[in-house]
């Protein structure tokens, strides 16, 4: 009995896999490679800027192009996937039997210790440590019915990012009356503000490693209460994953048809209207001069992103039940299988081209070459994957993290799997 439940919530055998899941990890993270290369050569601070406008036209058009159709939404579509991934092992457990919080708590635990390593050795800009915080509250609604789950989901998500736009609205209606440029304080937070800007780019882009990650160190101290806050719209994609796994939708989109319709055919052109209504208003946002104007684009872009997310996976999802799409999409899911590994080792890529400690290109290379350089780097990751998972059963930080959450050590090759 013991060998059968073991069995039952072991890492999931890749002919039981749900492909469409390795294909959208595989999306996933090109659109994260993407957005994350523009921050491997200028300061984390300016996520929050917007597009430079010290941009040549045609990199200016890129960087709009991406702003527009890929930050934001594909952080969401991993979160979505995390959330899904929570609510296959939850099932798998249960149907086992067995004691799922050990299980879950040493999972994320595991996690924890990934995202640190990554955000103190490697790249500031690490989204696992936030992954991880967030799963911990996962547990607070596991026992949730899947359809209040997804109430919950999106209740965490959309009410703050409405409150901001409201904000933004009242701002704007009594912006005559402010005066934002009397505010005391503000001229010694600009200065606080530049002098960090100018200590990150000196550690960055002329740095040693250690110099670099002294830096890292205090990003994380710092941005801990902005990491905090970010819980509410991680954990609203997480439980909206949930829900859209135990509905069975993904397993099963002809069977919830109707969902997938709705998600292809309004919410992403509702969240595309969106996002282009935000990009209208402004895509450089002044928090000091304008902060109104720079709330209301903000917070647009804000709902946008899981609208255009869920469109992306529903339109995948659709293009994978054509024997075209499956076949041509489904290039990417080796990559999608070791998402961890090679999340990781973009960044490990990133730093070594981009700071100080390594080719030292900080701020040198025009955005049209950054994108492309990305758009290598993946298919070169879709090649080595393809290779390794040829070889091997895990990527090997999925191996280690496997380690942490079953306890054990499974198996790296397919024929010792075979043999137990």
């Amino acid at each position: 009995m013991t060998h059968s439940r073991d069995a039952a919530v072991a890492p999931t055998p890749a002919p039981d896999r749900l492909r469409s899941l390795d294909v959208l990890r595989g999306l996933a993270l090109l659109g994260i490679g993407l957005m994350n290369v523009e921050y491997f050569s200028r300061p984390l601070p300016d996520m929050g800027a917007g597009i430079d406008p010290a941009q040549a036209p045609l990199d200016h058009a890129l960087s709009w192009l991406v702003y527009v159709f890929v930050q934001g939404k594909f952080w969401v579509l991993f979160a979505l996937l995390f959330g899904m991934g929570f609510a296959l092992m939850d099932e798998r457990a249960r149907a086992a039997g067995r004691n799922f919080r050990p299980l879950y708590l040493r999972r994320t635990i595991g996690l924890m210790v990934i995202g640190l390593v990554h955000a103190l050795l490697i790249w500031a800009g690490d989204i696992l440590v936030s992954y991880a915080i967030g799963a911990f509250a996962l547990l607070w609604f596991r026992d949730a019915e899947p359809e209040r789950q997804g109430r919950w989901g999106a209740a965490l998500y959309g009410l703050p990012a409405l409150s901001l736009l409201l904000m933004g609205g009242l701002m704007h209606g009594l912006g005559s009356a402010a005066s934002p440029g009397d505010e005391p304080g503000q001229a010694a937070r600009l200065a606080n503000e530049q002098a960090w800007r100018a200590a990150e780019i000196a550690a960055y882009s002329a740095g040693s490693w250690w110099d670099a990650t002294q830096m890292r160190a205090r990003y994380l101290l710092h941005n801990l209460d902005e990491t905090l806050v970010f819980q509410a719209f991680a954990v609203g994609m997480f439980l909206l994953g949930a829900w859209l796994l135990r509905s069975g939708a993904i397993a099963s989109p002809a069977a919830h048809a109707r969902l997938h319709r709705g998600l292809r055919w309004v919410a992403f052109p509702a969240g595309v209207a969106m996002a282009l209504v935000s990009a209208s208003i402004t895509v450089t946002f002044d928090w000091e001069g304008d902060g109104a104007r720079s709330m209301i684009a903000a917070s647009l872009m804000l709902l946008a992103s899981p609208l255009m997310s869920l469109g992306y996976l529903a339109w995948t999802i659709r293009a994978l039940a054509t024997a075209t799409g499956a076949r041509l999409l489904g290039v990417v899911a080796p990559a999608g299988r070791m998402a961890l590994t090679n999340y990781l080792l973009q960044s490990v890529i990133g730093t070594l081209v981009f700071y100080g400690y390594g080719l030292g290109l900080w701020e040198q290379v025009p955005r049209r070459w950054q994108l492309l350089g990305v758009v290598v780097v993946f298919a070169l990751q879709v090649l080595a994957s393809r290779w390794w998972l040829a070889r091997f059963r895990f990527g090997p930080v999925e191996w280690l993290w496997r380690a942490c959450t079953y306890g054990r050590f499974p198996p790296m090759r397919p024929a010792a799997a075979l043999s137990l």
